[in-house]
């Protein structure tokens, strides 16, 4: 049943966006729009130039500045040049200035991987950020997740959204309505998953859904929580909080049935989407009606003692109480009109439609002023690189000046 009303609410979304005015998509034009980025002032560099200077200075163990990466980050102008960047970005992340990679520099490198077509670098080096730097901020995180949607990539969206979930970078209202639509969109689109992917998206869903305090936000975060209670049973507490901005408390199916609670004791008109009542019900039923085997009963010990659980109960020994509580939260909540018959696909893409143009005003503002605080950094870099240069030159020429006195 989940799957029909899901199937019903993927069409209706669609053909909504579809209707909108011109095909819009989710992001107006004005928001991607780089003119502003490609207008401003930037230095002229030739890349054989800057990589000469960097192979000597890596040859010779000193620093490369994070000026010199960002003139070549800013300077790419093929695809080919693309790949040499990820190259030298890989070396500068791994050399003593590896703190010093600019904000500036991050946004440049995902704007030149988009420009060119290298979209599958842009995830790269984003999935392994520790070995590249690249932790890009809401606005840049935004306009890569605009790019993998209008491709119908949303594979790849919600591998941009769990790298946002792990640097707990939901912060603007813009990231977290783009994060619900791409996990919805995918969600639909793919039902069978890996535990590892049940776990990102459960603390993707439940992370968005904490900042809102909607019907998809109160839904989210039951969906959320039944995905991470999923994985807590079956591979223990310690595969849902590793790793993971989560607590590391147990009880993640019990969570779930407090957001029921909290939703039926408040007195304004938010719901939970029953397509989210129905995930829940299947994981109780899936785990009711398992019969595990030696080797799996073999596992769940094991679990169990590396945990060393404080109550001698399980969680796996509380899902007949935990299904009880929630025959009769959600016959409360059916009673009381709380439950939402509409898909969440659909509920969040009109909460999109509503929300995003004021979003996009508020974001476009700070981009803008973003950029002239980025002018002014880059600025007094230049400036300091200068008299750096200046001061080298004279200690130079006052050491053959003393060694020709000499």
């Amino acid at each position: 049943m989940a799957a029909a009303v899901l199937k019903r609410g993927v069409f209706c979304a669609r053909r909504a966006l579809g209707a909108a005015a011109g095909r819009r998509y989710l992001l107006s034009a004005a928001y991607v729009d780089s003119s502003k980025w490609e207008n401003r002032k930037k230095e002229d560099h030739s890349l054989a130039d800057l990589a000469h200077l960097m192979d000597r200075t890596y040859e010779r163990k000193l620093p490369v500045s994070s000026l010199t990466i960002a003139r070549f980050v800013d300077n790419i102008s093929s695809r080919e040049e693309v790949d040499q960047a990820e190259y030298y970005l890989y070396k500068f992340r791994h050399s003593p200035n590896c703190w010093y990679l600019r904000d500036w520099t991050i946004h440049s490198w995902i704007r030149q991987c988009l420009k060119y077509g290298a979209q599958d670098k842009a995830l790269y080096t984003l999935k392994n950020k520790v070995q590249y730097g690249i932790f890009p901020d809401n606005f840049t995180f935004n306009i890569l997740l605009d790019c993998f949607i209008k491709q119908n990539k949303y594979e790849d969206a919600v591998s941009v959204v769990t790298e946002i979930m792990l640097q707990e970078n939901f912060d603007e209202l813009s990231t977290q309505l783009l994060s619900l639509y791409v996990l919805y969109q995918y969600l639909a689109t793919k039902r069978e998953h890996t535990w590892e992917e049940e776990k990102n998206l459960g603390a993707s869903l439940v992370l968005t859904g904490l900042k809102q305090t909607s019907t998809v936000g109160f839904s989210s975060q039951l969906y959320g929580y039944a995905f991470l209670g999923k994985v807590e049973l079956n591979k223990g507490l310690r595969a849902v909080y590793n790793l993971m901005p989560l607590i590391w408390t147990p009880g993640y199916l019990n969570r779930a049935l407090q957001v029921m609670e909290n939703v039926a004791s408040l007195s304004g008109d938010s719901k939970i989407c029953k397509e989210a009542i129905d995930a829940l019900e299947s994981i109780f039923q899936s785990v009711l009606e398992a019969k595990p085997g030696p080797e799996s009963a073999e596992e769940v010990k094991e679990v169990e003692k590396s945990q060393c659980a404080e109550s001698e109960e399980t969680e796996q020994s509380k899902v007949p109480e935990y299904y009880s509580r929630f025959k009769e939260l959600y016959s409360k909540l059916h009673s009381l009109g709380k439950v939402e018959s509409g898909s969440l696909l659909t509920l969040t893409t009109q909460l999109v439609k509503e929300k995003m143009p004021a979003c996009e005003v508020e974001d476009i503002a700070k981009y803008e002023q973003k950029l002239k605080e980025w002018e002014q950094e880059q600025a007094l870099l230049i400036e300091r690189e200068r008299e750096m240069r200046e001061k080298a030159k004279k200690e130079m020429e006052a050491k053959k000046l003393a060694k020709a006195s000499a």
